[in-house]
């Protein structure tokens, strides 16, 4: 829902993570519950959502909530049946990853970004210093998220999470944001109506939902502070790099790069499951872009997100930190690309197989199911296209004698039939 979901990520992206060729989403903010076939919203009465909130009100004066605090914030909240409009009928259909890509690191994109850099250079270069993480990836993330500030989401958070927490199909999930929610109002980091964002939940420039806030968000400005709501970025774009560094972020080491892979590669290899040494891959004839040998970053796995008509990545231990972030493959890459490009670098040169489409889940659920009758384990049937689905599509195109790139495609659920 995202983190991406966030104004634009949300918008661009719908599913769940690791898809292919679909892009998907998950990230530090909540999942997107699958589409419920135009569920209509269920009307709901003032007196239950009332006496929901007399429940958590209770609960929250239990952990140390001031009851005030707890007033002032409920003051005119209502259940809102936009958000639950939004959370039961999440789009069914994903993107390709050549179509987010087109959008997420259009000219525009990368032109905004290089712009917003170096609007705050001083701020950016700083942040970079002390966390270690290049101030592009932080741009980059910035813009994917609200558009370089100019999308945060103004939604209502407490009414927002408060109306998922009734909802209760994952209740105790919205239910413990929003008492995060309550311990950063209770902190005095901003007040109940300045807690805006998505319709999910997530906060800000960057789009924390609250725990993620809790445990990550930094105040850069020095003013008592953790401010990712206002004009000023400069708390929200040092938070995204301490979430970063936190989750592991090596500095010097690349998210990854776009690759050449030789004829006759192995791409039974390809995939998050195997890593090798730059030494290893040269010696497999895997280039870079430009044709020369690969740098040594330390061991680095080979993605193929649009199969093997696409181009390839070699991919590095920060890929999987960004994953963090957000877990879809496609977000990853476009951070890592749009950050590429606002540091001056090139566009990818490899083209896709644009006469695909994306599944739809109807059609990843069915992928799934024909999968597991032939005989090869796809991990469930949830319209998740994971690692396991991957590795069973694999496994089912070196059976029928096609490459076998684990390419989830529509041509593949075709020969399944």
């Amino acid at each position: 829902m995202k983190p991406l979901f966030t104004a634009l990520a949300t918008a661009l992206l719908a599913g769940t993570a690791h898809a292919s060729p679909a892009v998907v989403e998950t990230s530090i903010r909540p999942l997107a519950r699958p589409a419920q076939g135009g569920l209509p919203v269920v009307e709901v009465a003032n007196q239950a959502f009332e006496r929901w909130i007399s429940d958590f009100k209770a609960k929250a004066r239990a952990e140390g909530i001031d009851a005030a605090l707890l007033e002032r914030a409920f003051a005119g909240v209502t259940y809102n049946t936009t958000v639950i409009q939004r959370d039961r009928n999440q789009n069914e259909f994903t993107k390709t990853i050549w179509d987010y890509l087109d959008t997420a690191a259009s000219d525009l994109r990368r032109d905004n970004g290089q712009k917003a850099l170096a609007r705050e250079l001083q701020t950016l270069t700083a942040i970079e210093a002390k966390y270690g993480v290049p101030k592009e990836i932080v741009t980059a993330i910035w813009g994917l998220e609200s558009a370089y500030g100019t999308f945060k989401g103004d939604t209502d958070i407490v009414e927002a999470l408060a109306t998922l927490g009734f909802d209760g199909r994952r209740g105790p999930f919205f239910e413990a944001q929003l008492m995060a929610a309550f311990q950063i109002l209770q902190a005095g980091d901003t007040d109940p109506r300045g807690m805006t964002g998505s319709w999910a939940g997530a906060m800000g420039h960057t789009q924390f939902i609250p725990t993620s806030y809790l445990a990550h968000a930094v105040d850069f400005t020095g003013d008592g502070k953790r401010d990712i709501w206002g004009d000023d970025p400069t708390d929200a774009l040092a938070s995204t790099a301490a979430y970063l560094a936190d989750a592991g972020w090596v500095t010097g080491m690349p998210w990854g790069m776009e690759v050449v892979l030789p004829e006759g590669f192995d791409y039974e290899i390809a995939g998050e499951h195997v890593e090798k040494f730059a030494a290893e891959w040269n010696a497999l004839g895997v280039r870079d872009i430009e044709g020369n040998e690969l740098p040594d970053h330390g061991p680095a796995s080979i993605r193929l997100p649009g199969g093997a008509q696409g181009a390839a990545f070699l991919t590095y231990g920060n890929f999987m930190v960004l994953e963090r972030y957000n877990t879809a493959d496609a977000y990853v890459i476009a951070v890592g690309h749009l950050a590429d490009l606002i540091g001056g670098g090139k566009r990818i040169q490899s083209g896709w197989p644009r006469e695909d489409r994306a599944l739809t889940l109807p059609e990843r659920e069915e992928l799934q199911t024909r999968l597991e009758a032939a005989g090869f384990d796809p991990g469930g049937v949830d319209g998740k296209i994971g690692p396991k689905t991957l590795a069973a599509v694999r496994a089912y195109q070196k059976h029928i004698g096609v490459t076998p790139d684990g390419y989830a495609s529509l041509h593949i659920l075709q020969k399944l039939r």
